[in-house]
Parts: C-alpha cells; structure tokens; sequence
C-alpha cells in the first residue's frame, strides 16, 4: 500500500529503508532518510524541508513525536511525544517521553529523563544522565541509574521485533 503521508519537499522525496517499518499515519516530508531496522511509529512527523532528518539503524521514534531537521544516530530511542528540532542524538542515547530538544547535541549513550527541556545550545557529553525544566547534566557515573538496565528495558532490539510482529500497523 502507498503511503499517503509520504511528501516530496522541492524534489526530495522520502528514503525509508526496505527493512525499516514507518507507519502509514506518520507524516514524512522531504529530505528524510530511515535506516534498516528502525522504526517510525504513528502520529510521528519526520520533516526534512529546513534540514534533513536522519533517522538510524535499529533507532525507534515513538508515538507523536516530532522531528524537524534533526538527526537521530543508531539504537536511539526517542520516546512518545517527544520534540526534536535542530537537534543530534548520538547513537545508544534515549530521549524520554514528551521532552524537548532544541539545537543541542545528546551525547552517545546518554539518557534525556521524561519531561526534560533541553534548550538551545546545550552539548550534552557522552553517558550522561539529562533531566529537568531546563535541564541539568549529571554524568552517568555519578547517579545510582544503571544505564544497561535502562538500555535493556528500552532496547531497541526489543522495539524492532516489536515492529515485525506489527502486520497490518507498518503496511
């Protein structure tokens, strides 16, 4: 089935890889890229017209989150309701569940909290643990949060398998 939700944006059209699963009630617009094994699930806005949006191999956007010019790197996690906007997270990172993200940088295997504001500017270095109205940065090391249970909670392994088992969700 064709994706209706699929636009072009002056001549770039959408690339979405044969083995990656986008849900035909995401919106994805212009110069987007979608890796094998990642999913984009529904309600998601991928929208490549100021800048591309990257999304990697084995990464998952969830539910209603947005992306505007952004890039996501491999096995990232960006949680429902999420907002990207000029923003990079490197691979191995989450993002929680509604938070926003704004021209900043989310350092490799870094965890961005639930509800946390990230405004302009910030770089967030790698393993770090990210939180609050705006944010605060704590390095991973210093909080009693074990990033590979998070990591195995939310993995993304566990969200592409997820994704497979969606027939009819991902036609």
């Amino acid at each position: 089935m064709a994706d209706s939700r699929q636009y072009a944006f002056e001549g770039e059209r959408p690339a979405i890889d044969e083995r990656a699963r986008v849900s035909r009630e995401a919106t994805v617009v212009g110069d987007v890229v979608v890796a094998a094994d990642a999913s984009v699930w529904p309600g998601v806005v991928l929208r490549g017209d100021v800048e591309p949006v990257r999304v990697g191999t084995q990464s998952h956007v969830g539910d209603n989150a947005v992306l505007h010019a952004s890039t996501v790197g491999e096995q990232v996690m960006v949680g429902h309701g999420a907002v990207l906007n000029d923003t990079a997270v490197e691979d191995g990172a989450l993002v929680g569940f509604n938070s926003t993200v704004t021209e900043s940088v989310i350092g490799e295997g870094s965890i961005v909290a639930s509800g946390t504001v990230v405004p302009e500017g910030y770089e967030v270095p790698a393993n770090s643990f990210v939180r609050g109205m705006p944010a605060s940065v704590t390095p991973l090391s210093e909080t009693t949060i074990d990033p590979n249970v998070v990591f195995e909670t939310y993995s993304s392994g566990d969200y592409t398998n997820l994704a497979q088992r969606h027939e009819e969700l991902f036609e």
